[in-house]
């Protein structure tokens, strides 16, 4: 199987049950009954052995997510918007409220096979999502479609090659720009951020349109140094309040842009992605 995440525990001061512990510790599922469901199908191993509920994790295991396989077998029905694409790589958008990967059959990963074309290259593989957005947020997504290219863009990534912008909407005063150093999980976290527009709002005091750039790659980071300053983005409840919202508009974040040497033929690659029509209605189309 797949393997979709890999998290290793840091040290514990009291043992945690399995089933507890995993909650929360992977993008693509974030439910305790999703992690229910998936320890149930052997979807979760500890130190490469099958996970069971009631292990005790102490620190320092390495707790694996795999694929649900029998997932793949399903045509996705997903018509996904491909902005940029070569036999090496492709740049796909993906819409908020979809998971990038999972144990669901709707994920982007799952759509991928029925939306790019096949690659000619020797090391042709299933094309596969190099980094992941959150399930609400919008925006560009860099796609791998050889064993090669998936390898050396995860690496690109690590290394902070891949230059990746986006765009929010935040609430309440915010200064003019800044950096954001505050610690996720114990590791060093930066972000940095640019004020384009504002504009007064009775619920929320200010509404604010602003470029956001992490310099760092730690889970809902933007979202949580945001909220750190005191300017958590709109629609976020999770790091925000929960009166933080516009019904039913879900959360104002779009990854806007990708720019990054191709690592095969040194093409300066830069790919922009205009904002969601919410974020005009709030600020004019002329800010994007």
């Amino acid at each position: 199987m797949n393997v979709l995440e890999t998290h290793i525990a840091p040290p514990l001061q009291n043992p945690i049950r399995l089933s507890d512990y995993a909650v929360g510790i992977f993008n693509t599922i974030p439910s305790k009954a999703g992690i229910k469901k998936a320890l149930k199908k052997g979807l979760i191993l500890v130190n490469h052995q099958r996970g069971l509920s009631g292990l005790y994790i102490h620190g320092n295991e390495t707790i694996t997510l795999l694929q649900d396989t029998t997932l793949l077998k399903k045509n996705i029905d997903l018509n996904l918007e491909v902005l940029w694409e070569d036999d090496y790589l492709a740049i796909i958008h993906k819409p908020a409220g979809i998971l990038v990967s999972g144990n669901k059959a709707k994920t982007i990963a799952n759509a991928l096979a029925y939306n790019l074309k096949k690659s000619t290259c020797t090391d042709a593989v299933s094309p596969k999502p190099i980094h992941r957005l959150d399930f609400p947020t919008s925006g560009l997504l860099l796609i791998g479609k050889t064993a090669t290219s998936i390898q050396t863009l995860g690496t690109l990534f690590q290394q902070k090659s891949i230059q990746k912008t986006y765009v929010a909407i935040t609430t309440g005063v915010m200064n003019t720009s800044g950096t954001i150093q505050h610690a996720i999980d114990e590791k060093e976290s930066i972000s940095s951020y640019q004020k384009l527009a504002s504009v007064p709002s009775e619920k929320f005091e200010f509404l604010n349109l602003v470029e956001l750039s992490p310099h760092t790659g730690r889970r809902h980071q933007l979202r949580i140094h945001c909220a750190y300053i005191g300017n958590s983005i709109l629609g976020d409840t999770e790091y925000g309040k929960q009166e933080n919202t516009l019904k039913g508009k879900g959360l104002y974040l779009h990854a806007k842009k990708l720019a990054f040497v191709h690592p095969f033929t040194q093409a300066k690659i830069i790919v922009t992605k205009e904002l969601p029509k919410k974020f005009n209605r709030i600020f004019n189309s002329k800010t994007n």
